[in-house]
C-alpha cells in the first residue's frame, strides 16, 4: 500500500526530503511586522530573522486550517496518511488536522488517516517522520505503523538551547518565571519536552557552548539513545550544529545523526542561534 507522511512546517526536513521523500509539509503562518510569511518553499530566513530584531512586538504564528489538511489528504489519493503535527499543547495544529480528519471520513470512511500528536516539535517532528517512513517502507500495515510509531513517540527525547526565551515567553509557551531568572542571573537554559509536550528546564549554565555540553552529556548517560538515529535543528548557526555533532561523535552511540536547518516556525521560537535535538 502506497503512503503519504503529512507535516506541519515546524518539521523541519529537508527540501530533498520533500523532493524524494513521501512527504507533504501544510504550512503555519507568521505575521509580523504588518507582514504575514507563509512558512512554505518561500520562506526566507534572513528576512524573518531581520524583522524580529527590528520589531519589538514578538512574532505570531497561525496554524493551518482544516481545509489545508483537507487538500493535503486529496492530494495523497488512495495512500494511506501519516501526519505529524506540533505537540497539542504548544499549537492548534493538532486539532486542525484531527477536524480535517473526521471531515474527510465521512466522505472516505474506509481511509487510513492518522494524525499524531509529536509531543514535541522541530527536531522531534523530523525524527518521527523519518521513523514513520522507515515502519511504512518495512511493509508493516497502517494500524502496526501507527503502534510502533505511537511507541516511539512515547520514548523519544527532546532537548534544547536558546539564546533567550523571550519569543517562547511572550507567546504563552512557558511560564514567565523561567525567563525572567535567565534575563536577571544572565544564565541559559537546557530545556526539554515532557511526555506531554509541555516545555520545561532541565539544566542550566553560563553560556551557550556549556548548556550544550551538557545537553549531550545527558544524551550520553541515558542508556535509551544507543542504536537510535539522532536529529539536530539549528537556527542560522551552523557552527553550534557541529559542535554538538562533534561532542555526540565522541561520546554518544548514535546510528546516524542528521542536522538540518530551522524553517520558519522552529525560527521564531529558537530565535537566532539556537539549537534543538531529539532522538
Amino acid at each position: 500500500m502506497s503512503f503519504r507522511i503529512i507535516v506541519n512546517s515546524c518539521c523541519d526536513l529537508t527540501s530533498a526530503h520533500f523532493l524524494q521523500g513521501p512527504f507533504t509539509r501544510v504550512p503555519l503562518t507568521i505575521s509580523l511586522g504588518g507582514e504575514d510569511i507563509v512558512d512554505d518553499d518561500t520562506f526566507d530566513q534572513t528576512h524573518l530573522l531581520l524583522l524580529m530584531r527590528e520589531n519589538e512586538q514578538p512574532p505570531k504564528t497561525a496554524c493551518p486550517s482544516p481545509a489545508q489538511y483537507l487538500d493535503a489528504f486529496e492530494a495523497a489519493g488512495d495512500s494511506d496518511i501519516y501526519v505529524v503535527t506540533l505537540s497539542a499543547l504548544l499549537s492548534g495544529s493538532h486539532n486542525a488536522a484531527a477536524q480535517a480528519r473526521s471531515i474527510w471520513l465521512e466522505d472516505h470512511p474506509n481511509a487510513h488517516v492518522h494524525i499524531f500528536n509529536s509531543c514535541s516539535a522541530a527536531a522531534g517532528e523530523v525524527r518521527i517522520a523519518l521513523k514513520l517512513r522507515e515502519l511504512a517502507e518495512s511493509g508493516l500495515g497502517f494500524q502496526a505503523v501507527v503502534q510502533e510509531c505511537s511507541r516511539f513517540i512515547s520514548s523519544m527525547t527532546t532537548l534544547f538551547v536558546l539564546e533567550d526565551l523571550d519569543h517562547l515567553r511572550k507567546n504563552g509557551r512557558l511560564t514567565g518565571a523561567l525567563s525572567l531568572v535567565t534575563d536577571a542571573l544572565k544564565i541559559k537554559l537546557l530545556m526539554g519536552a515532557t511526555p506531554e509536550g509541555e516545555i520545561k528546564k532541565v539544566g542550566q549554565a553560563l553560556s551557550v557552548k556549556q548548556a550544550l555540553s551538557r545537553m549531550v552529556q545527558l544524551m550520553a548517560q541515558d542508556p535509551n539513545h544507543v542504536g537510535k538515529n539522532l536529529s539536530i535543528v539549528h537556527c542560522n548557526n551552523r557552527e553550534r550544529a557541529f559542535y554538538v555533532r562533534d561532542l555526540v561523535q565522541k561520546s554518544c552511540k548514535f546510528k546516524d545523526i542528521l542536522v538540518t536547518d530551522a524553517r520558519g516556525v522552529t525560527t521564531v521560537y529558537a530565535n537566532d542561534g539556537g539549537v534543538v535535538a531529539a532522538y
